[in-house]
């Protein structure tokens, strides 16, 4: 009886850092799907000679890179949209 309650639970909480860690994945997907819509906007339409495609290809993704959100943070929005806690650290 006991073991059984201890495997429902090591179960439900398997499942909850597994729908975590999916929802963290799609975040940075989503992340990178934006920066890149931003680097073909601004190629395609901002930049007007060569040098400033370069500018525009190179130093969006490197900003994208420097101000990326924290896992921290992405565990907050994460549980305010889901209801899907982030998993404790101490396992």
């Amino acid at each position: 009886m006991i073991r059984k309650k201890y495997s429902e639970m090591n179960n439900m909480t398997n499942n909850q850092d597994s729908k975590f860690q999916s929802y963290i994945k799609r975040a940075w997907v989503i992340y990178a799907l934006i920066t890149i819509a931003l680097i073909v906007i601004l190629v395609l339409f901002v930049a007007q000679d060569n040098e400033e495609r370069f500018f525009f290809t190179i130093m969006p993704a490197a900003a994208a890179y420097v101000f990326r959100p924290t896992n921290r943070y992405l565990g907050k929005l994460i549980f305010k949209f889901t209801g899907v806690s982030q998993p404790s650290e101490n396992e």
